[in-house]
């Protein structure tokens, strides 16, 4: 993996800790649950996935339109990861 991507996502792990922790209704709630005479443990997961876009790519890409919807591209691709076909 490129280090300055890893650095990246090392960061956004780290920010995503520091907001957790920092939440004011996360920690009563712990405060709560600890006073209940439990301990508590977190064990968060998270999928972070990425892909490098070709110069061309661009979020706004031109719609695509079935059965009178409009779907991005984006929304093909997620659909199709999910193994759902869009028919033309």
């Amino acid at each position: 993996m490129d280090p300055h991507l890893k650095h990246l996502l090392e960061r956004l792990g780290q920010a995503l800790n520091e907001s957790i922790s920092d939440s004011e209704p996360i920690a009563e709630t712990i405060a709560e649950i600890k006073r209940e005479g439990y301990d508590v443990y977190f064990l968060l997961q998270a999928t972070i996935g990425f892909r490098r876009r070709a110069e061309e790519d661009d979020f706004e890409s031109a719609p695509l339109s079935v059965d009178g919807k409009t779907f991005t591209e984006q929304d093909a691709e997620f659909l199709k990861a999910l193994k759902i076909k869009m028919e033309d």
